[in-house]
Formats: C-alpha cells, structure tokens, sequence
C-alpha cells in the first residue's frame, strides 16, 4: 500500500488543486450573475417607472378625449332642449290667440 501512496497521494492533491480551481471559479460566476441580476432589476426597475408614466399620461388624455367626445353632444342636448321650450311657447300662444287672450 505505501508503495501506491505516493502515486495516489500525487493524485489527490491535484484532484484537492482541480476542487478548489472550480470552487474559485464557481465563486466568480456566482458574483457575475448577482452583478448582472442586480444590473437586471435595476433597468426593470426604471422601465416600470417610464411604464406607470406612460400609462398616467395616457390616462389623462383619455378622460380629455372623453370630455371632447362629450362636448358635442351636451350641445345637440341643450340645442334640443331650447326647441322643446320654444315649440311648447308657439303652441301656448297659438292656443292664447284662439282663446282671445
């Protein structure tokens, strides 16, 4: 057994060196990929925030093209309105002038 020792003792210290080679470098990948996760949420981050902007201002001109939308048609309301009122005092004094008033 002593005689195999040095061979196999030669083999695990580079099986030893060839572990802590991949832990080191599995230490370095692991870092990048946190700087590049932390790169990610970061410009997620700022991209939701453009996104809750955009989406404030399309807000805003939606309720001012509702209001435009509506404009006219409170017109076409009002202008319906004065001719009922209009019609109702032509029949009135139509009426009026048969009776004699």
């Amino acid at each position: 057994m002593n005689e195999k020792c040095p061979e196999s003792c030669a083999d695990l210290a580079r099986l030893e060196q060839r572990l802590q080679d991949l832990q080191r470098q599995n230490g370095e990948d692991h870092k990048e990929l946190r700087d590049r996760l932390g790169s990610v949420e970061t410009t997620n981050a700022v991209q939701n925030a453009k996104y809750d902007a955009i989406l404030e201002k399309l807000d805003v001109l939606a309720r001012k093209v509702d209001a435009l939308e509506a404009k006219p048609g409170r017109r076409w309301d009002s202008l319906t309105e004065k001719s009922v009122w209009a019609l109702a005092a032509a029949v009135m004094a139509f009426l009026l002038g048969k009776v004699g008033l």
